[in-house]
């Protein structure tokens, strides 16, 4: 008897892991927009709500951009929300004196936050969750400091021109929007495209192994925090530019909900998997679910937390699933 073979390999429970992680958030996505349309109309899919969606995501894509990298290394960053008030607040102090103070003052102390953070992780190998959540509280009490405790508010004039960058549209789209896709693109290429992004795969698959392979462990670890906090400061400062103010209180939960963007777009919290096109897709879903609730307007904001945790733990448990079935397809000969 002859055999026929069809040449199409058979679906695994590794292949539809797979799948499911990398395609899982963009067809949820679609079929939330779809739903959306359908219900709200106009309301929902016109114009300006679809701005106003991409403006309120920017800032969530550049904070969950960092952290893709980190949670793909196989860390996690806590502090990115306080960093984030932070920025803002010292982008509005800097703006007394100009707008080059009111963007170098934050990526300064920012991006030591981030290397303090990184070179506890990467170089004393201390836990990541102690030495974010530190830096976390660190960071929120320097924005309150800074700005005697929340009793005063610095403006930023509008005439500076971080102001009229901020605040500007190029064909009708904000500027901090034009920012997260520029920078989403950049970080696209980094992640997929070089020995850096390869590095940190590797590092979050096995540290031994990438130790053993010759790859800077620490000094990978070490930039990924870096670059968290100075993602999470660019949100900051542009935020800081859009509201003409910088306020200690902005961010808090903001760490989380980057985490929870992160893990719905089909990164591994145990690092090694992930993609910066599954992060931007679970972003915009969390953003486009908590305006659904909105256009709602008898429900509260609290329920789009509800929903967000439903739906994150939805997601673990589907990743859990397929992973163990993966594991037992690949132990069966």
């Amino acid at each position: 008897m002859t055999t026929v073979r069809t040449g199409r390999p058979p679906v695994t429970g590794a292949g539809l892991a797979s799948l499911a992680r990398r395609a899982g958030a963009p067809l949820v996505l679609a079929l939330v927009l779809v739903i959306g349309a359908v219900a709200f109309g106009e309301g929902f899919a016109g114009p300006q709500n679809i701005r106003n969606v991409a403006l309120d995501s920017s800032y969530l894509v550049l904070i969950a951009v960092g952290m893709t990298f980190v949670v793909i290394s196989g860390g996690i960053d806590l502090s990115v929300g306080s960093v984030f008030a932070l920025a803002g607040v010292l982008a509005a102090v800097g703006a007394q004196w100009g707008s080059l103070p009111a963007v170098a003052l934050p990526l300064l102390v920012c991006g030591l936050i981030g290397l303090l953070n990184g070179v506890l992780i990467g170089r004393a190998r201390i836990a990541p969750f102690i030495v974010t959540l530190a830096t976390l509280l660190f960071a929120r009490g320097l924005a309150f400091a800074a700005s005697q405790e929340g009793n005063k508010v610095y403006l930023i004039p509008g005439d500076l021109t971080l102001t009229r960058i901020g605040q500007a549209r190029t064909l009708g789209v904000s500027t901090p929007v034009l920012v997260a896709v520029g920078v989403f693109a950049v970080a696209l290429v980094v992640l997929n495209r070089t020995r850096f992004g390869q590095a940190v795969y590797a590092i979050g698959g096995s540290p031994e192994s990438a130790e053993l392979m010759g790859l800077p462990v620490a000094r990978v670890r070490v930039s990924v925090y870096v670059l968290s906090a100075l993602l999470a400061a660019v949100a900051g400062i542009l935020v800081a530019a859009q509201t003409s103010s910088g306020l200690p209180t902005i961010g808090e939960g903001r760490e989380l909900e980057a985490i929870a963007a992160v893990v719905i777009g089909g990164t591994l919290l145990s690092g090694g998997i992930g993609t910066l096109t599954g992060t931007l897709a679970g972003a915009l879903l969390l953003k486009v679910i908590q305006n659904l609730i909105n256009q709602v307007g008898t429900l509260s904001s609290y329920y789009q937390q509800v929903v967000s945790g439903v739906f994150l733990l939805l997601v673990v448990l589907i990743q859990t699933g397929l992973s163990r079935r993966g594991r037992v397809d690949e132990e069966v000969p």
